[in-house]
């Protein structure tokens, strides 16, 4: 299995590049994100697949990046092209939590994920994925009841906000000055959104 190649990207395709290793060019299938971070000497973390008519490599910035792509190819219906494409529009941060916040409609915005298929993802990825590390994230707040959490997700959700967007905002504000004051939790929230 290859784990890891190093070498020099030859050419960079809508969803491949080619990365010479001494003189061997290996056809890599990779997310956008990783594609357009490409250029000259490339180190890509890489995820071999074997089927009977094809050997596919996927390749990756990070280790995290990678693993959510295995985590993601565990959820029926979820092919290596969708996994991608979901990697294409959400960092594995933005992922992670919109599957805490169990926020379908961000992981519908990839190419070829419908709504059933993102309620599938979340459902099915809510109790592994707190396993996997991603980086700095600020854990989701949730809002069963009535107060000033759940005053601040309403007002941001009314304003317009993704609910993983106004999840995130209230939760750094909660971090800063507490969760008794609504309007300060908005106030706050807002000047963390618009950084």
């Amino acid at each position: 299995m290859i784990a890891r190649l190093k070498g020099t990207v030859d050419a960079i395709g809508t969803d491949t590049c080619v990365v010479d290793v001494n003189g061997v060019g290996y056809l890599v299938h990779a997310s956008a994100r990783t594609l357009g971070s490409l250029g000259g000497e490339a180190v890509l973390h890489i995820e071999t697949q074997v089927r009977e008519d094809a050997i596919q490599l996927f390749g990756f910035t990070t280790g995290e990046e990678r693993d959510w792509f295995r985590l993601l190819l565990s959820v029926q219906g979820v092919g290596g092209r969708v996994a991608l494409a979901i990697l294409s529009v959400l960092t594995p941060s933005e992922l992670q939590h919109a599957v805490a916040a169990k926020d379908t409609a961000s992981v519908a915005r990839a190419n070829g994920v419908g709504p059933k298929l993102a309620a599938r993802i979340v459902l099915e990825l809510k109790d592994r994925a707190g396993s996997l590390p991603a980086g700095a994230v600020v854990a989701p707040v949730s809002a069963p009841g009535r107060g000033a959490v759940a005053d601040a997700l309403s007002a941001l959700a009314n304003l317009g906000f993704r609910p993983m967007d106004a999840s995130r905002a209230v939760a750094e504000a909660v971090a800063e000055v507490g969760d008794s004051d609504a309007g300060a939790l908005i106030r706050v929230a807002l000047k963390k959104s618009a950084r």
